[in-house]
């Protein structure tokens, strides 16, 4: 696991690869997808760029 946080991207997803346990995300962009086809709520949405740990 790569261990530079990139302090412009907040993550508290401690399952992920990228996540880096000052809950920061450890990768220099993400990709933001939608899950359904008009997303209406933070829960409509998913961070496309998650890898399992």
């Amino acid at each position: 696991m790569n261990s530079n946080a990139n302090h412009s991207i907040q993550c508290s997803v401690a399952s992920c690869a990228h996540h880096c346990a000052q809950n920061y995300c450890t990768l220099h962009e993400i990709k933001v997808g939608c899950c359904e086809a008009n997303a209406k709520s933070c829960a409509s949405t998913e961070c496309a760029s998650f890898q399992l740990r």
